[in-house]
């Protein structure tokens, strides 16, 4: 049984649409502990972390915004998985938007270094958040935890990304949306970009299954980025970024269960939640149910609900 680590990360910096930072609160609310604890696994919450405020900076790129900010919860959060990662734990961001994920990758990848092991990263989005501050046209730093990940220029007001990662260890799964200047970049880095055509062809297993053998033959860790917007916005609403064509109910489910079925995972984030967009709590509720499979609950363990 797994000793699982909650961490609030209530970031709502990273984008402009006020609201995720409630996401905590409400995972907590559809029962996020319980639904793991009741799986046998340890549960324990760190609670909310807040940075310390800071001065702003100015950066050459007039978009961007919240620069000081998200160095802030970069440094904070890096360190704070790390921790749980050294205790033994397994850290559950709860987030937050997707700029949480430039310190809970950083924190993984820290530690597997540390470790001796490689880190690997699957990002379960719509956007493959491959721009730097440099790049973005937004000036929304939520879409650049990829690129910091692999080590692209553009970061220095950023701590060193330790030990940045190759190709080869990131799996961008889901995608189906990308800016131009992101798609020249990834090609520049042979990243595997399975969209959504690429699932549609081959089916949501095979693809996965070739990744999870490659963190396998490795020995690696597996840090897993799930954000909101990996699911179809019919059953998943809550999100300031919503693209159509997501995956489904079943679809999203299997992942989860081909990832608890390969004991490979690490370390996972849960982003991008705005409870303000939810439908009385119904993507909260989802994204808790994927947990569930994630840490070994079966879909024929469901109760039937009520006609």
């Amino acid at each position: 049984m797994a000793r699982t680590i909650l961490i609030g990360a209530p970031v709502d910096t990273g984008q402009r649409r006020a609201g995720c930072l409630m996401g905590p609160a409400a995972y907590r609310v559809a029962g996020i502990a319980q639904a793991i604890g009741d799986l046998g696994h340890g549960v324990e919450d760190w609670g909310d972390l807040s940075p310390a405020s800071r001065p702003a900076i100015t950066h050459g790129n007039p978009a961007v915004h919240a620069l000081a900010e998200t160095i802030g919860w970069t440094e904070l959060l890096a360190d704070r998985v790390e921790d749980a990662l050294a205790e033994g734990g397994l850290p559950i961001v709860l987030g937050g938007d997707h700029s949480l994920a430039l310190g809970s990758v950083a924190g993984a990848a820290a530690h597997a270094a540390r470790e001796g092991r490689p880190l690997f990263l699957l990002w379960l989005d719509a956007h493959s958040d491959f721009h730097t501050p440099v790049t973005t046209t937004s000036g929304n730093l939520h879409g650049t935890p990829v690129a910091y990940a692999a080590g692209r220029n553009g970061f220095e007001d950023f701590p060193p990304f330790p030990a940045p990662l190759p190709a080869e260890r990131i799996c961008l799964y889901g995608i189906r949306s990308v800016d131009p200047a992101e798609h020249a970049a990834l090609l520049q880095h042979d990243i595997a970009l399975h969209d959504m055509r690429v699932i549609d062809e081959q089916g949501i297993v095979a693809p996965l299954r070739t990744f999870l053998d490659r963190v396998r033959a490795a020995g690696g860790m597996l840090h897993v980025s799930l954000d909101v917007d990996f699911l179809d916005p019919s059953i998943a609403p809550a999100v300031g970024t919503t693209v159509p064509g997501g995956t489904t109910f079943r679809e999203a489910h299997l992942v989860m269960e081909l990832l608890h079925e390969s004991g490979l995972v690490t370390s996972l984030d849960l982003v991008e939640l705005n409870p303000f967009l939810d439908d009385r709590g119904m993507t909260a509720r989802l994204m808790v149910d994927l947990v569930g499979s994630l840490m070994g609950r079966k879909v024929f363990d469901r109760p039937t609900r009520s006609k």
